[in-house]
């Protein structure tokens, strides 16, 4: 009969959970990844609808008072984020300066009229809100028309449908691939110690005794996982930043936490849901069938 020395036993011991901590680590890895895209994504959402505007184009008869007027009505609305205004001779000089032409040399008058940037908050940059809010705008006496980029809104909406989709459907299968790859990666470390737990059991030790060491030590590699696959987030966001430069920040917290709590939470829960079903199975089993799984 073979006799392990305790160097050995420690050595396969060390071995099994390294194992076993880096497979959850990589696992939590790709969870934290895709939740990290998943809140980027709409990040960039939020901030690409809180940047259409709607052009309210005055009628060249409004005065100060009603301009007055309508600006304080779109800073007490819920659509509007912000607002601009722009005078005639403002818009006058965006337009030289954009075409490099100045239309009062050949009409010898500006023709512009003044208009109002209104910069809406995300959830109302809907085809439908928007159509809502003109009518709105429309009872102004002041407001000639109201005009926005229709097509390019509703092409917006479309593709935040589309990429929501598929980042769903991603997240629910790497969700189910997570459970079992860890779940299998539990019940092998466990099933190791099989007969130590029927050996446990048949001197009368209590259910609860046998579960702490392996919930334990399941606690402590979850913490282990969870902090190893936040730093290889923590690298991978660091080389993205490194690559896109000042394009855009990917260092906000309120990204980087909910991921750190999913990252956790999700490591912490499955390791010991796993850990709990895995000794209960060999708890039930008799110490003949240990034998033959």
């Amino acid at each position: 009969m073979a006799y392990n020395s305790p160097k050995q036993r420690k050595d396969s011991f060390f071995n099994l959970h390294f194992t076993s901590i880096i497979s959850i680590s990589l696992v939590l890895f790709m969870v934290g990844l895709i939740t990290f895209l998943f809140l980027l994504t709409k990040e960039i959402t939020t901030f690409t609808k809180e940047h259409i505007t709607l052009s309210i184009v005055l009628k060249e008869s409004t005065s100060e008072n009603d301009i007055t007027r309508l600006q304080n009505y779109l800073t007490a609305t819920e659509f509007t984020k912000r607002h601009e205004y722009i005078s005639k001779e403002a818009a006058l000089a965006e337009h030289v300066k954009g075409l490099g032409e100045d239309p009062t040399e050949l009409l010898g008058f500006n023709p512009l009229r003044a208009s109002i940037e209104v910069y809406l908050n995300a959830e109302y940059a809907q085809t439908d809100s928007i159509a809502q809010i003109e009518k709105k705008l429309q009872v102004f006496n002041s407001v000639e028309e109201v005009i926005y980029q229709k097509d390019m809104i509703q092409m917006l909406n479309e593709n935040v449908s589309r990429v929501s989709i598929v980042l769903s459907s991603i997240a629910i299968i790497l969700l189910f691939i997570s459970i079992v790859l860890i779940n299998n990666t539990i019940r092998i470390s466990v099933y190791s110690k099989r007969f130590i737990i029927n050996t446990m059991k048949l001197v009368g030790a209590r259910a609860l005794f046998i579960r702490r060491p392996f919930l334990r030590r399941s606690l402590i590699n979850s913490i282990i996982a969870a902090l190893v696959a936040l730093v290889l987030l923590g690298g991978a966001v660091w080389y993205v930043q490194s690559e896109i430069g000042d394009a855009m920040n990917l260092y906000q917290w309120h990204i980087i936490l909910p991921v750190s709590v999913v990252v956790i939470t999700f490591s912490f829960c499955i390791t010991m849901l796993s850990t709990l079903f895995g000794v209960n199975r060999y708890l039930r089993m008799k110490t003949d069938d240990l034998y033959y799984i």
